[in-house]
C-alpha cells in the first residue's frame, strides 16, 4: 500500500521536478521509485536517476533565427548544414566580421591578432660575439645550420617549414619558465612574458603560412618530430642554466633565418621558384593586399625575425649587464 502511495506522488512530482531533454520523465519516475523502494532491503542510487539530478537545466541549446532550437547543426541559406557549438553551458562564440563585412574565417588567429610588418627594418645587423657565451652560441648556431643545407639544399619552402618548428619553441620555452617565475616569487615580470609568448604565436603562424605553400613529406614530418623533442629539451635546459646564453643563441638563429629567406628571395625573383598568390591566410595575418604574391610573405616573414633577432640579442645584454629582464620595460608592440 505504502509503495503504491509512493509510486502515485512520484508519478506527479518527478516529471516536474527532474524532467530534462536528455532522459525522460518515465525513466526518472522508474529510477526515482527504485531508489525509494531498492531491492532487497538496498537502497541503490541508479545512474540514470543520478543524469539527471546533475544535468537538470544544462541542456544546451542554440538559437536559430527566429527562435528554431538546433542541437547538432542548422541549415543555412544555402542549404548547407553548418556545425553549432554544443557546449555544457550552452554558449557558442561570436561571428567575427572583416572590415568589409565577409565573415572571419581564421579560427587559429583572430582580427586584432594581425598586423602589417615594419618593412623598414635594418636586416644587416650582427652582433660581433666578444665573450665565451656569445661565441658558444654563435658556433651552435652554425653547427646546427650545416646539416640542415645538406638535407633541404636550396628546398627553401621545406627549410622555411623546418625552421619555423624550431623557431616558434625558445619564446614558448622562455615565457613559461619567466611565468613560473613570477608565480614562485610572487614578483612582475616586466612584459616580457607577454613579449616572449608573442613571439612563440608568431613564429607559428609562419609556419601556418607556409604549411600552405609547401606540403611536407611524411620524412620531412618524422624530422620535425625528433628536431623539436631534442630541441625543446636542450633550450630548456639551456635556459634554465644560463638565459644569457639561451637569449644569444636565439638572436644569433634569427640572423641565420634572415639569411635563409634573403635566399628564399633571390631564388624568387630569378625564377627558380615560382611566385604564385600569398596564401589567404597570409594575407589576413599581415594585412597584404589582395593581389599579395609569395614574395610579399617571404618579405614580411623575414622581417618579423630580424624583430625577433633584436629582441633576443637585447635580452641577452641585459643579463650580460648583470640585470634581470623584469628591471627593464619589455619591448611591447614591436610588430
Amino acid at each position: 500500500m505504502n509503495s503504491r502511495i509512493t509510486g502515485l506522488v512520484l508519478r506527479q512530482l518527478i516529471p516536474r521536478l527532474f524532467s530534462t531533454a536528455a532522459i525522460s520523465g518515465a525513466a526518472v519516475m522508474r529510477s526515482a521509485h527504485s531508489l525509494m523502494v531498492g531491492s532487497a532491503g538496498m537502497r541503490t542510487v541508479p545512474a540514470t536517476w543520478v543524469a539527471s539530478v546533475r544535468f537538470v537545466g544544462t541542456v544546451p541549446l542554440t538559437t536559430v533565427g527566429g527562435g528554431e532550437v538546433a542541437k547538432k547543426g542548422c541549415a543555412t541559406a544555402g542549404g548547407k548544414k553548418e556545425k553549432a557549438v554544443v557546449s555544457y553551458w550552452g554558449m557558442a562564440p561570436a561571428k567575427l566580421f572583416k572590415e568589409d563585412g565577409t565573415e572571419w574565417k581564421w579560427s587559429c588567429f583572430k582580427p586584432w591578432d594581425s598586423y602589417s610588418s615594419n618593412l623598414s627594418i635594418d636586416l644587416e645587423k650582427h652582433h660581433v660575439p666578444i665573450t665565451w657565451g656569445d661565441k658558444l652560441a654563435r658556433w651552435t648556431v652554425k653547427a646546427l645550420r650545416t646539416p640542415t643545407d645538406i638535407f633541404f639544399q636550396r628546398r627553401f619552402g621545406c627549410r622555411a617549414m623546418m625552421l619555423e618548428t624550431v623557431a616558434a619553441v625558445p619564446g614558448m620555452v622562455a615565457g613559461m619558465i619567466l611565468h613560473l617565475r613570477s608565480l614562485r616569487r610572487f614578483e612582475q615580470s616586466g612584459g616580457w612574458i607577454k613579449v616572449l609568448l608573442e613571439e612563440a604565436e608568431n613564429e607559428r603562424m609562419h609556419l601556418m603560412t607556409f604549411m600552405e605553400v609547401s606540403q611536407p613529406r611524411w620524412y620531412e614530418r618524422a624530422l620535425v618530430v625528433t628536431v623539436q623533442g631534442v630541441f625543446f629539451n636542450a633550450y630548456f635546459l639551456a635556459y634554465f642554466l644560463s638565459p644569457k646564453l639561451a637569449h644569444r643563441m636565439v638572436g644569433y638563429l634569427e640572423e641565420e633565418a634572415i639569411h635563409s629567406y634573403t635566399e628564399f628571395l633571390k631564388d624568387i625573383d630569378a625564377g627558380k621558384i615560382e611566385n604564385v598568390p600569398a596564401p589567404a591566410i597570409a594575407i589576413d595575418y599581415w594585412r597584404l593586399p589582395p593581389n599579395a604574391t609569395l614574395r610579399d610573405v617571404v618579405a614580411v616573414v623575414r622581417a618579423d625575425e630580424a624583430h625577433h633577432r633584436d629582441v633576443n640579442h637585447f635580452a641577452s645584454d641585459v643579463h650580460y649587464q648583470g640585470h634581470e629582464l623584469r628591471e627593464l620595460p619589455a619591448p611591447l608592440g614591436y610588430h
